[in-house]
This record gives C-alpha cells, sequence and structure tokens, in this order.
C-alpha cells in the first residue's frame, strides 16, 4: 500500500468510524434522560430517580470516549488533508467553530451539573441541566452535519485565486448552513441518534428483565425507551425517503448506485433483496415494478439517471454503495417491526412475558450501530471520487508533502489505540451495567413498581 491518498482515506474511515459510535448514543440517551427525570419531578416516584442516576453515569462514560476520539479527526484536516483545508477552510471552518461555541461548551458546562450535582442541586436545577445537556448534544450534531452536508451539497460559495491556487469563500453564511441537503441528512441523522439511545436503554433493560434484577427500575426504563425509538424508527423512515429523493436530485450518480439503476430512463423498479453482478453491476433478485420512480417522483414518467450516464471518471463505487444501503434500510425495516410488535405488547399487556421478544430487545443495540456505519458509508463513498461535490476531487486534497509511510503508520498506531480503547469502554460499561443501578434498598419485588427502603431505617 503506497498510496498515501487511500491511506488517508482509511485512517480517516477508522477514526471517524470508531468516533461514530458514541455520538449518536450520547444524543439518544440525552432524550432519555431528560424523560426520566422529567417523569420523577412529576410522579415523584423514585425508580425513575435511580434509573435517570445510572443512566447519567452511563452518559458519561459515552461523552468521555466520544470527546476522546473525535479530537483526532480535527489533526487530520491539518496532517492528511492540508489541501482540502486551504481550499475550503474559509468554509468549512465555521460551523466547527460554531459547534465548539455553542454546542461543546454547552453540553459539557452542563455536564458537570448533571453527573455531580445530583446532591448539591435541587430538581428543577438538575432536571433543567439535563436538558442542556440533550440540548448541546443535539446543537453538536447540527453544526457537525452542516459542514458534512456543504460538502455534499455546497452553496453560498465563490471560488477565487489565492496566490496561484482556488479558494471557496463564503458567499452567504445562510447558505452554507441551509444547502440544499442540510435539512434532510440533519432529520435523518438525529433520529437515528435517538433511535441509538433508545435501543441501548432497551437493551440493558430487557438483560435485567430477563436476569429479574432491577425489574421495577428496568421497566420503567424500557417503557420510556419504547416510545422514544418508536419516534426515533418512524423519523427514519420518514426523512430516508426526503433524504433519497434529495440525493436523486443532486447527487444522481450516488442515487444510481444506491438503487442500482444502470440505465436511464422510466419507469425503474424497486431493488428490495438482490445481488449485484460485479462485472455487470446487474442486478437479480426481488424487486417491485415502477416502485423506485414513484417513490423518487410521485409519477411514473419522470425519468432517473442511470450509472452508464455518468462519466466513468465520476462514478463512485457501486457495489459497496449498493450492499451499504440495503444493508441499512433492512435493518430500518426490522427495528420498525421489532417496535410496532413492541407497542402491540404493551398495549395488550404481555411486554414482559415472552422472552423471546426480550432477547430481541437485548440484541437490537447493534442495529442503529450498524445502520448509522453503513449509512455514513453510502454517503461518503458515494460522493466519490469528489471531496466536495463538484468543486474538489478526494485526490486533490491531500498534502503534498504526505508520504505513504507515514500515512500507514499512522494507521496503524490509531488502529492499535482504538482498539484498546473500545476494550476498555466495553469493560467500564459492561461494569457499570452488571453493578446496575444504586440501591438504597434490595430490589423490588417483582411487581415492578419496587419498593423504597431508606438505610438505617426499620419498617
Amino acid at each position: 500500500m503506497d498510496d498515501p491518498v487511500l491511506l488517508s482515506r482509511l485512517q480517516f474511515a477508522v477514526t471517524i468510524m470508531f468516533h461514530y459510535i458514541f455520538p449518536p448514543m450520547t444524543i439518544g440517551l440525552g432524550v432519555v434522560l431528560v424523560a426520566l427525570e422529567g417523569l420523577w419531578l412529576k410522579t415523584k416516584n423514585e425508580l425513575y430517580h435511580k434509573q435517570a442516576k445510572f443512566w447519567t453515569k452511563i452518559f458519561g462514560i459515552i461523552f468521555a470516549l466520544g470527546v476522546a476520539s473525535g479530537i483526532v479527526m480535527e489533526f487530520q484536516f491539518g496532517t492528511n488533508w492540508a489541501d482540502y483545508s486551504r481550499c475550503v477552510g474559509d468554509i468549512f471552518g465555521s460551523p466547527l467553530a460554531a459547534e465548539g461555541i455553542f454546542a461543546f461548551f454547552l453540553e459539557s458546562g452542563f455536564l458537570a451539573i448533571l453527573l455531580f450535582g445530583w446532591d448539591k442541586v435541587g430538581p428543577k436545577m438538575h432536571f433543567f441541566s439535563a436538558c442542556m445537556v440533550a440540548l448541546g448534544a443535539h446543537f453538536s450534531a447540527i453544526w457537525i452535519i452542516v459542514a458534512n452536508s456543504w460538502m455534499q451539497t455546497p452553496a453560498g460559495y465563490k471560488l477565487v485565486e489565492v496566490n496561484g491556487k482556488i479558494q471557496a469563500h463564503i458567499t452567504s453564511f445562510y447558505d452554507v448552513v441551509f444547502n440544499p441537503s442540510t435539512v434532510d441528512r440533519l432529520t435523518h441523522a438525529l433520529a437515528g441518534c435517538w433511535l441509538a439511545g433508545a435501543t441501548l436503554v432497551l437493551s440493558v433493560s430487557a438483560w435485567y428483565i430477563l436476569k429479574k434484577r432491577f425489574t421495577g427500575g428496568a421497566k420503567k426504563s424500557f417503557k420510556v425507551a419504547l416510545v422514544i425509538g418508536l419516534i426515533g424508527v418512524v423519523g427514519m423512515g420518514i426523512t430516508g425517503d426526503s433524504s433519497a429523493r434529495e440525493v436523486s436530485v443532486h447527487q444522481p450518480a450516488k442515487f444510481a448506485a444506491m438503487e442500482g439503476v444502470m440505465e436511464s430512463g422510466a419507469p425503474q423498479s424497486l431493488h428490495l433483496v438482490g445481488w449485484m453482478n460485479p462485472s455487470t453491476h446487474e442486478v437479480t433478485g426481488i424487486s417491485i415494478p415502477y416502485m423506485l420512480t414513484f417513490l423518487t417522483h410521485h409519477d411514473l414518467d419522470t425519468p432517473i439517471t442511470g450509472m452508464n450516464a455518468i462519466p466513468q471518471d465520476e462514478r463512485p463505487p457501486i457495489l459497496p454503495v449498493f450492499y451499504s444501503f440495503h444493508l441499512m434500510i433492512l435493518i430500518g425495516c426490522a427495528l420498525g417491526a421489532l417496535f410496532l410488535l413492541g407497542l402491540w405488547a404493551w398495549k395488550r399487556g404481555w411486554l414482559f412475558e415472552k422472552r423471546w421478544l426480550l432477547w430481541c430487545f437485548v440484541f437490537s443495540v447493534l442495529g442503529p450501530q450498524i445502520a448509522n456505519q453503513v449509512g455514513w458509508a453510502v454517503a461518503e463513498m458515494g460522493r466519490q471520487p469528489w471531496i466536495v461535490y463538484g468543486i474538489l476531487r478526494t485526490e486533490h486534497a491531500v498534502s503534498p508533502t504526505l508520504t505513504a509511510a507515514e500515512a500507514l503508520s499512522s494507521l496503524g498506531m490509531f488502529f492499535v489505540i482504538y482498539t484498546l480503547l473500545l476494550a476498555l469502554f466495553l469493560y467500564q460499561i459492561t461494569h457499570k451495567i452488571h453493578k446496575g443501578p444504586d440501591q438504597e434498598a434490595k430490589e423490588d419485588d417483582g411487581t415492578g413498581e419496587g419498593k423504597l427502603q431508606v438505610p438505617f431505617v426499620k419498617d
């Protein structure tokens, strides 16, 4: 491997995919914390209080790993992608600076109260801190998505020549923020984050119920997370449809790769499950005639651009984009079915009686993580060969003095460090989950309500 461009891309993929394990969980978990503390204030039920304290500790661990792994990515813009930073730094730096000023400081500032203020501030102030932490986490997502969306659909800029090299300068910050893909991509990403946080709570709560530990509080958390997760999975379906239609307009090559469309025209079939021939890129499998055209344009006459209409040197890698996109859709549909089944079981009164259903929720935590990763792969690989669509090609964005040996050595170093960090994270999170919520009394009697006992006070 002697290509610094490929190695730099691999390095950034490793670092961002590792980092992206954590922010979705903190964003979704922040919403769960707000709900648990809000229910505690409303009902005065101590089970909500203990669940909120427990999940706050989990939130702290995930937040710490997210910060540590996120800092590395920003350094790479200078070490591996210097020409990218030179060309679009005037635009790309603005949302990153806004994320640090308006989001990270808000989240991290109130996080101290959230983690250590249980006995130092009043319940309402602590609830306010939970709201601010959740809001700060969402603000972080907003500015990061703005930066990445601008790379997908650039707007509000002009190209100028500086010292013989082309640079992109801001002409409208509003247009940069609200570029054509921002809203669709932001809402889709946030729905995925809500789903990631909710399935984490559902997984642990279902495990507690199966093991008959902390069942009263676990059932409370399970129901809260089920509602939030259901909102997330429905939101992912709605925003995913809107996002795909936006891609069909502004990034036709990516859309053709996602859907396996080779020849332009109408109407086009929607591939549900299929295998793509590596040489001809023809798809064999289950498809619905006319459905792709109808979903994309809401008619049967508007043609869809096929990959064969795209110049050869502007085509993304078709196979990984196609399979990643369909894996994401498959996971989303499976999670949607699981959440609807859970809602129906709750309404019918047997939600916690079927062990097979609880085990499905235990393993559901893997679904959003895989879907988020392959969704990111679709967005980034589908944009190739452009790092900024239509402006800057990836091969022209790497640092000109970077050598393959330097990129390979740093890639290996990051792989080792991230493997150790992942092992540490799994150990810490497993230890906290095994220990469970702090209990001032013995566990509840299985009725789901629990029995609060105060130390040193006898019945």
